[in-house]
């Protein structure tokens, strides 16, 4: 994504920069199911573009923040707990998430928000 003016708005918004077959590569490759119906944005679209009942997920969340679909429970505590709608996560702040959750997995320990809170503390920025 990259920053553009948009005549007649206030300031700067995301337009979304990516081509159709780097879309089609993480569908596929991330393996969503077709009744999720997974839509490439139209040319010029921003992030706050999205049809009603759909949200906007950035391809760094997959490609660097190693974010998978369908979210696990804990990703869900998370959010619930911080207050942060998913589309807020930056892609260092879900490889956190997703670092404590596979290390305390691979140690057989079930991944909870107050033990993630001795480790890290989250921040919204506004």
């Amino acid at each position: 994504m990259t920053e553009e003016e948009n005549p007649g708005d206030e300031g700067p918004l995301s337009v979304l920069k990516w081509d159709q077959g780097l879309f089609e590569q993480i569908t596929r490759g991330f393996r969503f199911p077709p009744e999720w119906d997974a839509r490439y944005p139209g040319q010029n679209q921003t992030a706050t573009d999205a049809p009603p009942g759909y949200i906007t997920l950035f391809e760094d969340f997959f490609l660097q923040g190693n974010f998978r679909l369908p979210a696990t429970e804990f990703m869900a505590h998370i959010l619930q707990y911080y207050g942060f709608h998913i589309s807020q996560m930056s892609p260092p702040g879900m490889v956190r998430v997703r670092h404590f959750e596979f290390l305390c997995r691979s140690h057989g320990i079930e991944p909870i928000v107050d033990k993630f809170r001795v480790f890290y503390q989250l921040i919204r920025n506004m």
